[in-house]
């Protein structure tokens, strides 16, 4: 069973557990899937800095999971 991704999960780890998730946060705005801050970055850091709201980044977390 693969790891679930929850708003905490770095952009780094989220492309570790499935790279072809990096097609699901291009579309939801987030090219800096591959960036060096990546590396650091939550993907509820990432989403606060592309100005998404709360149910904007639980969305995408159902759809990564998916």
């Amino acid at each position: 069973m693969a790891k679930k991704i929850t708003g905490k999960t770095k952009l780094s780890e989220i492309m570790e557990i499935n790279p072809e998730s990096a097609e699901v946060l291009f579309e939801a705005g987030m090219g800096c899937a591959c960036c060096p801050m990546a590396q650091q970055e939550s993907l509820e850091d990432g989403c606060k800095a592309h100005g998404m709201n709360k149910k904007q980044v639980d969305e995408l977390i159902t759809r990564l999971n998916k």
